[in-house]
């Protein structure tokens, strides 16, 4: 509980802010080997899907994962923005640095002094 206070209070003091930006991060990933921690319904007849899971060929080329980050950026007097970014493979910290950076770069373009970032 008092995470969330904190993080409330950070909301509303950055909602008030002009040259503040809020921002809310998430990064997920998927695999196309990897089995699926939920079940996956059809409309078919044939009720449940049922995914097996698969080997790769050692030369395969295509990108075994795809991972995606998501920022959901709110500013008092503008309207929300979702800057979304995919790369081949698993989120890893050097890849969601660059993404970071990058949207620093983009809010201190803008004159946006403050980024209050809010990750799951």
């Amino acid at each position: 509980m008092r995470k969330k206070g904190r993080r409330d209070r950070l909301i509303a003091v950055a909602q008030q802010q002009v040259d503040w930006a809020l921002g809310f991060a998430d990064e997920a990933w998927w695999s196309r080997f990897a089995r699926p921690q939920r079940h996956t319904w059809t409309d078919v007849p044939a009720g449940l899907l049922r995914l097996i899971e698969q080997a790769a060929p050692q030369a395969d080329p295509d990108p075994k994962a795809l991972a995606c980050y998501g920022v959901l950026l709110r500013q008092r007097g503008a309207r929300e923005r979702i800057w979304l970014r995919f790369v081949d493979g698993r989120p890893v910290s050097a890849i969601t640095e660059q993404f970071l950076s990058w949207c620093c770069g983009q809010l201190q373009a803008v004159g946006i002094r403050v980024w209050a970032l809010i990750s799951r």
